[in-house]
Parts: structure tokens; C-alpha cells; sequence
């Protein structure tokens, strides 16, 4: 099987590689591409793939772009991290999702289902096209998420500005939220972790516990405790141990590995 990937953050792609070579070991890798032009472009001048793995989300706008200007003769399985409710249209229009972060499950699946349409597929491949285009028709596209990138923050009379780029991590102590820069300095927030949290991209910030929000940057080292537990190692240095809860350690490695 010749698969082209599309999908524009290189971590995840050569993740999604793997994970494609260890379901499908005689799949065959043709591509991996970043953008909607490099993809326009690349269907142009090669013949179709047996399967396109599609990211929704690519930096240069959305891959739906793809089929407004090129006819897509091969099917396409697209990789998103929209929550399900939003792509019910994909299984009414019979083209699959995997859901990020991707499991080889889902991955298998998606190809078993793709093996059962393969016939039709190849025999009508304007159907394709025409599911896309009735998907395009009944799907409002979800704006992307606007996340905070800075912080007023208020010191006696003054007030400046500190960017999240800036900060190692968040945490409360007696009832107040505090900002740790990455060079030690600590600045009183005038909101609670839960608001702080809403408002932060969720892939440079996770939520140890209660008490800590910290940006992937700051986690130093990772040991396991007892009960299933993570012990986070934190630089700058936290005062109190940073501990994950058993229920959330594996979204944090996972959220780590990304």
C-alpha cells in the first residue's frame, strides 16, 4: 500500500510513520508533506497513492483547501484533534478520522475499513471527491482557539508585561496564583489556576495537580513513584513536590512526548 502523508508538525509525522509501518509493515512511505501548496502541487505530478493520511490543520490554512483545487482520486483518512462531535459528518459521508493523539487501534481500524471500501474506491473515484465536497457543504469549519500569549502583571505602581514564553510554571499557595518565570522571579496573577488553565495552549501547558500548571520547557525530569504516580522535577526548582496523579499520568506522557 502507498500512503502520503500530510501533516505539518514533524514530531507527529514521523510518530504517525511509525505507527503506520508497525500496522502495515509492506506500506509504503511515498511522502510526508507540510503544506497545502506542497500537497496541490505533489497530486499534480505524481499518481494517486492507495491511501492519503490528511492533517486537518496545516500552517498555511485548512487541508480541505486541497480538494478546491485539485481532483483527489485516492481515499483520504483524515487526522485531526476536533473533538467527535464535531465530525459526525465524516462517518455520514463514509471517510474516516483517527483522533490525536493516535492510537494503533484506530489506526487499524481505519485501514480495515478502508480495505472493505477499496473496491469501490478504485472503481469510482469521483465518488471520493464527492463526498468531500457534500462534507464541505454541511460542515461549518470550527475556528481555530485563540490562547493567551502574555500576562499583565501588576507590581506595586508599576504593571508589565510577561509573556507565557517566559514562564516555567503556574501555582497557588494560600488561595493566590503565582506566575515562576524561568529565571526564578515570581509575580502574583490576578486569576485562579482553573481560569489560567482555559486560557493556555493546552500543547506547551499541562496541569500537574491542583496547585502546578507547567510549560513542557520547565519539566527537567520525570520519576516514577509509588501508586502509579509521576514525581515531576521542575527547574526552576519547585519548593513542594510536583506529583501526577495516577489518573492523569498517562495523558502527561503522552502530552510530554508530543
Amino acid at each position: 500500500m502507498n500512503i502520503l502523508i500530510v501533516e505539518d508538525e514533524e514530531l507527529t509525522a514521523r510518530k504517525l510513520q511509525r505507527l503506520v509501518l508497525e500496522v502495515e509493515p509492506t506500506a509504503v512511505i511515498l511522502a510526508i508533506l507540510t503544506s497545502i501548496e506542497d500537497t496541490i502541487a505533489w497530486l499534480q505530478g505524481h499518481s494517486a497513492p492507495d491511501l492519503i493520511l490528511l492533517d486537518i490543520e496545516l500552517a498555511d490554512g485548512q487541508s480541505f483547501e486541497i480538494f478546491n483545487h485539485v481532483t483527489v482520486q485516492s481515499p483520504v483518512i483524515f487526522t485531526t484533534a476536533y473533538d467527535e462531535f464535531a465530525l459526525k459528518a465524516f462517518k455520514v459521508n463514509s471517510i474516516d478520522y483517527l483522533l490525536k493523539p493516535i492510537k494503533a487501534e484506530e489506526l487499524t481500524r481505519a485501514l480495515n475499513k478502508l480495505s472493505y471500501l477499496k473496491e469501490t474506491f478504485l472503481k469510482e473515484p469521483s465518488e471520493i471527491q464527492r463526498s468531500i465536497k457534500k462534507l464541505l457543504s454541511n460542515m461549518t469549519p470550527t475556528p481555530a482557539p485563540v490562547y493567551r500569549e502574555r500576562f499583565l502583571i501588576k507590581q506595586g505602581q508599576k504593571m508589565f508585561s510577561l509573556t507565557t514564553k517566559e514562564i516555567a510554571y503556574f501555582y497557588t499557595r494560600n488561595k493566590m496564583s503565582f506566575a515562576k518565570s524561568f529565571d526564578g522571579r515570581d509575580y502574583l496573577v490576578d486569576y485562579t489556576l482553573d481560569e489560567i488553565f482555559g486560557e493556555l495552549n493546552p500543547r506547551h501547558f499541562f496541569r500537574l495537580n491542583r496547585q502546578i500548571i507547567a510549560s513542557a520547557n520547565a519539566i527537567e525530569k520525570v520519576h516514577l513513584y509509588f501508586n502509579s504516580k509521576l514525581k515531576i522535577q521542575l527547574t526552576p526548582a519547585f519548593d513542594e513536590e510536583a506529583i501526577v496523579g495516577r489518573e492523569k499520568a498517562s495523558d502527561f506522557k503522552t502530552w510530554l512526548g508530543e
